[in-house]
């Protein structure tokens, strides 16, 4: 993921959340896995060139059954077939057997899927599968450390040992993936870390060396450039930035209605993401 991100000089992850009642009318006379397929194109053309990664949210989905679930492995094979890497939003957690099976699923040569995130609350025998597998097939895992939903601190910042949780669990990831790490410094095993929490994030970010940050909450959930900085390193890399609703329904946003041209899904998408592209650069200096 570092090299994407320099190649491309992006640090732009776009969440794929298709929520029926947003989008356009045309596709609403179909049936929800074939218009989200639909939609989820439309956004990853709009995104190939200016965005790393996209994060299909798998909830979404799987709520229509297995029609909804072939929809979301055919919309992360298109992504993937665009040059995206696929960031399954799937948030797993369970132990033995159940977690080798979740694992293989999702993280095995056939997945189409680059990497997941996984709930790490029942302990490392919840997590170790997934980060082996991963491992065995050159993928990665983003474990939820410092989650970007308001209700958070009820949980994460709980103090235990004079310290709050989220740290605590952020170091358990840090050695979780210490005999991952590659020639770049960066483990294959990282941190979801919410952007919407930037004092924190920067706490992280100094524990954490080694330790590769997918941050949601950018955008709609209310944070900007300035506070996801502090998730990144002195070069300006280690983490990339999630936005979903943002960027995928930025058609029905006034700013980019006001543009020249038409205020299409396509182009609107695009230009969103361009726009987070070049905010992010600028608090980067990059």
């Amino acid at each position: 993921m570092l090299t994407a991100c320099q190649e491309r000089n992006s640090r732009v992850v776009v969440g794929l959340d298709p929520r029926w009642d947003q989008l356009p009318p045309s596709l609403q006379r179909e049936p929800a896995p074939q218009a989200f397929e639909r939609f989820c194109w439309g956004i990853i053309e709009a995104v190939r060139k200016v965005a790393v990664a996209v994060k299909p949210q798998s909830a979404f989905f799987e709520r229509y059954g297995s029609a909804g679930v072939a929809a979301f492995e055919r919309v992360c094979r298109v992504a993937r077939e665009a040059g995206l890497i696929v960031i399954g939003d799937v948030k797993r957690g369970d132990i033995g057997s159940t977690a080798e099976a979740y694992a293989e699923g999702l993280l095995g040569a056939e997945s189409p899927v680059d990497a997941i995130t996984v709930n790490p609350y029942l302990g490392f025998d919840a997590v170790e599968p997934f980060i082996e597998v991963a491992a065995r097939n050159g993928k990665g895992v983003f474990v939820l450390v410092r989650t970007s939903n308001p209700s958070a601190r009820d949980v994460q910042d709980l103090e235990s040992g004079g310290e709050p949780l989220y740290l605590h669990v952020g170091r358990l990831v840090r050695e979780w993936g210490r005999e991952y790490v590659g020639d770049r410094g960066y483990s294959h095993v990282g941190a979801v870390v919410g952007a919407t929490y930037p004092e924190e994030a920067g706490r992280l970010r100094a524990e954490l060396p080694g330790v590769p940050f997918l941050v949601p909450g950018y955008g709609a959930q209310g944070a900007g450039a300035a506070d996801v900085a502090p998730a990144f390193d002195a070069e300006g890399l280690g983490a990339v930035v999630n936005s979903s609703r943002g960027i995928i329904f930025a058609y029905q946003q006034e700013r980019y209605a006001a543009r020249p041209g038409p205020a299409d899904l396509v182009g609107a998408a695009r230009a969103a993401a361009e726009d987070m592209r070049r905010e992010i650069q600028a608090v980067l200096g990059a």
